[in-house]
């Protein structure tokens, strides 16, 4: 199927090959595979933080404290219920690796720092909970 249109794409082996370059986005369900690397407009991987929550009320409260200005790192280790307990770390995660709705809403932000975070508002509803979420870097 692909071998066929993007025969030079990249899409089997070649990770830093014709990544950059071929940045079309024809197909948007390939990322299977190879083809995840290659969505994405620039990068394929982020360095997020977050914040789970089984029930919306206390994700709720945990969005109050973060919007009175407190650190989100304090914030995720008080109120998240996940192994994340690093101040919300999650480390590096590249595009498959996350669940959906998680995933897209993680590589729409814009990079931001604990001192001045950007996070999801409202909270990111998916089969485990809500998060909030935030982004410290991409690649």
């Amino acid at each position: 199927m692909g071998k066929d249109s993007k025969a030079k794409g990249g899409a089997k082996g070649g990770d830093a090959k014709g990544g950059a370059k071929g940045g079309k986005g024809d197909k948007k369900g390939g990322d299977a595979e190879g083809g995840a690397k290659e969505k994405g407009g620039g990068c394929s991987s982020i360095n997020v933080r977050h914040i789970l929550c089984e029930k919306q009320g206390k994700c709720m409260e945990a969005m109050a404290k973060l919007q009175a200005g407190e650190r989100f790192s304090d914030v995720a280790t008080a109120f998240s219920e996940d192994k994340a307990r690093q101040g919300g770390s999650l480390g590096w995660q590249t595009r498959g690796a996350m669940v959906g709705p998680f995933q897209d809403a993680a590589f729409a932000l814009p990079v931001s720092t604990m001192g001045s975070p950007v996070y999801t508002n409202p909270p990111v509803k998916t089969k485990f909970g809500y998060h909030i979420i935030m982004v410290e870097g991409k690649k």
